[in-house]
């Protein structure tokens, strides 16, 4: 969470709420974007550092949302003020002054936008990755060995900062949890992260981070000079990371060479559990399928293995899916 300390002042009579507007643009409009038009709010505000404006949201709109509760005043209300007193020279405060403005009506204003926010319900459609863990290819003899030696490398590296990166449902960001004092579970499908979110709120467990991050295109450095958000790996370098069937969505899926993602986890990750998937498994075929011949001549087991060994020590591997598979632990070089 974070304050802006510096921007608390005391409430002047006859003056409107002055972080009204910030409010709408980076809380209340993301979240009517996703409720009501379902069109993910992220990339939004990943693309602006101040969020959604009053005129943007309101053309955004159909004629029919336009008369949903609370839209007429937080939104078509708002842009067309904002419109006027761009145009004009007139200050908004010394006229809300002039009309006799009350702290009442700032109270009333909160309470409607806590009413409005609280109706707001996103109804999430199915995505592939939802179904996922329902639909999982490992066997129940290779989850839970796979799980042990999560368990395992956890304990042994007995982090500070864990990044599990195409977390899924969190099963592996709760085993890390046990032995980390925080992780930070990433995932591509807005769907997954929120059904994550909601499950840690309800079990009030805030050792786990979930955050929607697409890891071939993860989130750059924003505003002035590139300082007022950092860019993903200067936010904290964790002491382990988990890719757990990663490296096929990254190589093949999002065509950044093998060598090149190995690279980028040695530079920003201590130690590392990361699972190859033979291009002879299932799922590592079907990508490969929707490709042309040979368009991904590095994406074979013996070069997996150099390219790691070259920028990490292994620790210890185990063999899954009868051989389609492998976990390796790993320590990155200097």
């Amino acid at each position: 969470m974070f304050i802006d300390v510096g921007s608390f002042e005391p409430l002047r009579e006859g003056e409107p709420w002055a972080g009204y507007r910030q409010f709408c643009m980076l809380f209340l409009y993301p979240l009517l974007l996703q409720a009501w038009k379902d069109v993910p709010f992220q990339p939004w505000l990943r693309g602006s550092l101040n969020g959604i404006t009053p005129q943007e949201m309101r053309n955004l709109l159909s004629l029919r949302d336009r008369f949903r509760r609370g839209t007429m005043t937080h939104v078509v209300l708002h842009a067309r003020l904002e419109q006027r007193y761009e145009e004009k020279e007139a200050d908004a405060k010394d006229e809300l002054k002039k009309a006799g403005f009350k702290h009442e009506l700032i109270v009333a204003n909160v309470k409607g936008l806590e009413k409005l926010i609280r109706r707001l319900e996103w109804k999430q459609g199915s995505t592939v990755w939802t179904d996922y863990g329902l639909e999982t290819t490992y066997s129940a003899d290779d989850a839970e060995r796979k799980a042990r030696f999560v368990t395992h490398a956890a304990a042994s590296e007995l982090p500070h900062l864990v990044w599990d990166i195409g977390c899924n449902e969190g099963v592996h960001s709760r085993i890390a949890a046990e032995y980390a004092d925080h992780v930070v579970a990433m995932d591509a499908d807005a769907a997954v992260v929120d059904r994550l979110y909601r499950k840690l709120r309800d079990e009030n467990d805030r050792k786990i981070l979930p955050l929607n991050v697409n890891i071939v295109d993860p989130p750059p450095a924003l505003g002035w000079s590139g300082s007022e958000r950092q860019h993903l790996p200067k936010r904290g370098r964790p002491d382990l990371t988990l890719c757990l069937a990663l490296v096929h969505h990254v190589s093949i899926g999002g065509n950044v060479p093998v060598a090149e993602f190995l690279e980028w986890l040695r530079v920003n990750t201590g130690s590392l559990v990361i699972e190859w998937v033979a291009p002879e498994d299932p799922m590592a075929h079907r990508l490969l399928a929707r490709k042309g011949p040979g368009e991904h001549p590095d994406y074979r087991t013996d070069w997996f293995e150099r390219c790691l060994a070259e920028r990490f020590d292994v620790v210890r591997s185990e063999v899954l899916a009868e051989g389609k598979r492998t976990l390796y632990l790993a320590r990155s070089k200097a």
